[in-house]
């Protein structure tokens, strides 16, 4: 049994996240705010390196249908049509439409992640979700990867601490230790520390105090509602959607 966590992609060796099953966490604000626009009626969230590549993904999808959306340090680029706030992806704004997202911190923690066999798009938001998907997963195939964005590729306090809370959820409880790596065990113990002071964490970190600074004080509350977006959402090759629905077996 294994189960490994990343605070930063970029500590990811080469092939080490080929055929497993992979949660990415960028929960200030990447993963959240790609949570906000599935659940809130976007066909898709489809992953861009850059300005430059977004803009072409967009002309190429037609910008009728697509909304460009992301920020650098926080702001959002120049020119785009939404930053990455969750409070922005409104039904009225994301319905029916595909967003095309570049992000300083989450966005690179996906495109890191090509190879896996699955990718779960994860956040307090939909946490219930991706608990359920991963405790599942974990008890089949005794393998778990859980990639944290960071902050300016290293350790985020916020990311980190949810890594924390999904290691618990995969494992069942906080006191199994097997199979753990370094970082599993450091996220754990936050996970254990802070208990369930979600919205304490993510406004302590450092991400949560810039967002402050830059007066995004409320995403910091949106992101720390649980299960206030109950989606599912997958990652595989550039695009992000809702996982199918189980079928009801046959009687």
């Amino acid at each position: 049994m294994t189960l490994d966590v990343a605070f930063s992609p970029y500590e990811l060796a080469p092939g080490e996240v080929s055929g497993r099953t992979v949660v990415v966490v960028d929960v200030l604000r990447a993963t959240t705010t790609i949570c906000a626009a599935l659940y809130h009626g976007a066909r898709a969230v489809i992953v861009a390196e850059d300005a430059g590549e977004a803009t072409r993904i967009a002309q190429a999808v037609g910008p009728r249908d697509t909304l460009l959306a992301g920020e650098r340090q926080g702001v959002r680029i120049d020119g785009f049509d939404l930053g990455n706030s969750p409070r922005e992806m409104s039904p009225a704004t994301v319905g029916g439409r595909t967003v095309v997202l570049t992000t300083t911190n989450g966005t690179p923690a996906l495109l890191a992640s090509a190879g896996a066999r699955e990718v779960i798009v994860a956040a307090a938001v939909n946490f219930g979700a991706v608990a359920a998907r991963i405790r599942a997963a974990y008890q089949q195939d005794g393998d778990l990867l859980i990639v944290c964005a960071g902050r300016h590729r290293s350790f985020g306090l916020d990311d980190a601490y949810l890594a924390g809370r999904f290691a618990v959820a995969a494992l069942g409880g906080p006191r199994h230790r097997k199979g753990l790596n370094d970082a599993a065990l450091g996220a754990l113990a936050l996970a254990t520390h802070y208990g369930g002071a979600v919205e304490r964490i993510f406004a302590f970190s450092s991400a949560g105090r810039d967002l402050r600074r830059l007066g995004f004080h409320d995403d910091i509350v949106a992101a720390a509602q649980l299960d206030s977006a109950p989606v599912l959402p997958l990652y595989h090759d550039r695009r992000v959607t809702l996982a199918a629905p189980d079928l009801p077996s046959a009687a």
